[in-house]
């Protein structure tokens, strides 16, 4: 039996969108000055480690994730010596700090591909993907991810450069030892400094097919849009899946990343106790569980329209028997990508009580928990209906495509582009009922509108005084996860022969078991307590006072109900 953990292994991460999280210097944006403000509130909520979302030097084409210094702070929120503030401040309370690191690309801003692009013979040509079109057309026919072609034409040299995504974000070339010397040596940038570790934003697309083969899905990317737009059954959804399978299948997950992860891992390792999260969910990035990523996240619990028991069940069975021996879990529900998990995995009318039930979830199946910033209040996406208003590029180029291939009138794109994009789950942080919620100055703009559910609410300041607030059980739950050993470490074993709709699992580590109970209905669940551990049968905690109810031989779990048992603690 393992006995030693590393810290990211009990730790429960809190994801930091800056630009949205506090404002301290009264701009209308989130800054360093504001986290440093809000140190304190970070500690008392109870999260072990932060993520950061990208805080360097950004145009800001694509919210931040195309970076033209990967070894500065971008001035619009502060400056290094106020990065090591924060990070200093983490520190002496017991917390982590992992940064976003986005391998793949680059902005068309960075000084590395304004040299690459000045001439054919620039020493830093290659650094970058360039290629000679055929006939006057693209290289080959890929597209990007967001829509149009892979290939941008530059008119001054006449190649053209490939990017996975936007045409602002050239793709590196990392074939190229000299690419692969100045990223590593941003990355020691950052642990010379104390940094704890990185999660790597699309690490599957580091590398394409280099025979350039034409793709043989006959669709577009735009008529791959409007088959998204109409998917209506999982028959349906396979489809879209295998088209685009089909589309961008010499585009990611090449043979050659996980040369490149190992190479990383062995970088990271240099320095003690520090951790590489990927965003993926194949469980190759994990090698042999000790030498590429230490947590790959388990996209496939929340890339569903329902959390449901059924679906929950499947999910642990399969992706615990696939990791590899000494690979360790990590889940999460939601990020600054995916609609808000208050609404997303609501009904619209039980959203706290489900709200409670899928934290609980998070924080008591086997693996690192990732929470996203707003969750512990409970807020919501907020659409947006005003185009002017968008800041995320996806937002516009879905309205735009979607109302020439549909037809559809200007305030029907809108709001689809609105539902499509980010900007929904990337509004700023609600701390009080004051104007713009206490996030800026009542006289500033914000850089992106606030949800005006904030005055009814759903702020931090109101939350923290109303008992049995969203934010309580947060805090609540979060404190008795940070005294369970068998929450952090233990065995996990779903337990079978109760109703269909009901969750029920152990986590038993030494002497300390307990079960979780979560009902994934609208309906009371009875439930043959006789069959459960002997030694957990004490109700040590629930979402909502009176979910459990215990009597001689059978009990009952109230609907969206969340429970845990265990023996009496002392």
């Amino acid at each position: 039996m393992v006995t030693e953990f590393e810290w990211w292994q009990s730790a429960v991460f809190y994801q930091i969108y800056p630009r949205s999280f506090a404002d301290g210097n009264g701009d209308g944006m989130g800054d360093f000055a504001g986290m440093i403000e809000k140190l304190d509130y970070l500690q008392n909520l109870g999260v072990d480690a932060i993520w950061l979302s990208p805080h360097y030097p950004s145009p800001f084409i694509d919210c931040g994730y195309d970076i033209s210094n990967y070894e500065n702070v971008a001035p619009e929120y502060g400056d290094l010596q106020q990065f090591k503030q924060f990070l200093n401040g983490l520190h002496a309370r017991g917390m982590h700090l992992i940064l976003d690191l986005v391998l793949n690309h680059t902005s068309d801003q960075h000084p590395w591909f304004i040299e690459s692009r000045s001439s054919l013979d620039n020493p830093k040509r290659d650094w970058y993907v360039w290629k000679k079109g055929k006939n006057g057309q693209p290289p080959t026919n890929w597209y990007s991810t967001f829509g149009g072609s892979a290939w941008e034409l530059d008119a001054k040299t006449g190649e053209y450069y490939y990017h996975f995504f936007f045409k602002e974000q050239p793709d590196l070339n990392w074939n190229n030892p000299k690419v692969k010397e100045a990223m590593f040596n941003a990355v020691r940038f950052w642990l010379d400094m104390g940094v704890d570790g990185f999660r790597l934003d699309a690490v599957g697309t580091i590398f394409e097919d280099e025979h350039y083969f034409n793709y043989s899905e006959n669709r577009t990317s735009e008529e791959l849009i409007r088959l998204e737009l109409s998917i209506k059954s999982f028959e349906e959804q396979a489809n879209y899946s295998q088209a685009l399978e089909k589309m961008f299948r010499y585009q990611h997950d090449m043979p050659e990343v996980h040369d490149l992860m190992r190479e990383l891992r062995r970088v990271v390792d240099e320095y003690d106790h520090r951790v590489l999260v990927g965003e993926t969910d194949d469980l190759s990035f994990y090698g042999n569980g000790k030498d590429e990523l230490n947590l790959i996240f388990n996209f496939p619990l929340m890339k569903v329209p329902q959390l449901t028991a059924s679906h929950i069940k499947a999910n642990q069975a399969e992706r615990l028997a696939q990791l590899p021996p000494t690979a360790w879990p990590c889940n999460t529900l939601g990020n600054h990508d995916s609609p808000r998990v208050y609404n997303h995995f609501g009904d619209g009318k039980h959203n706290s009580l489900m709200a409670r039930l899928n934290l609980t979830l998070l924080l008591t199946i086997k693996g690192t928990p990732f929470l996203y910033n707003g969750e512990e209040i409970g807020m919501s996406d907020y659409l947006l209906a005003d185009i002017d208003q968008f800041r995320d590029p996806l937002s516009l180029e879905y309205s735009r495509i979607i109302k020439e291939l549909q037809g559809l009138s200007e305030k029907e794109a809108v709001q689809i582009g609105a539902e499509k994009g980010r900007d929904k789950c990337r509004t700023p942080m609600q701390w009080s009922g004051s104007a713009n919620a206490g996030f800026c100055p009542y006289d500033v703009t914000p850089w992106l509108p606030i949800n005006p559910d904030y005055q009814r609410g759903v702020n931090v300041e109101d939350e923290i005084k109303t008992p049995n607030s969203l934010w309580k059980y947060y805090q609540s739950l979060l404190s008795f996860r940070k005294g369970s050993a068998a929450l952090k470490f233990g065995d996990f074993e779903q337990l079978a022969g109760f109703p269909k709709d009901i969750v029920i699992f152990s986590r038993t580590w030494k002497e300390e078991t307990l079960v979780i109970l979560l009902n994934f209905s609208d309906e009371l669940q009875k439930i043959n307590t006789e069959v459960l551990p002997m030694d957990a049968h004490k109700l040590l905690f629930e979402g909502m006072p009176h979910q459990w109810t215990l009597n001689a031989g059978e009990s009952t779990v109230s609907p969206f109900g969340c429970v845990i048992l265990g023996k009496e603690r002392q």
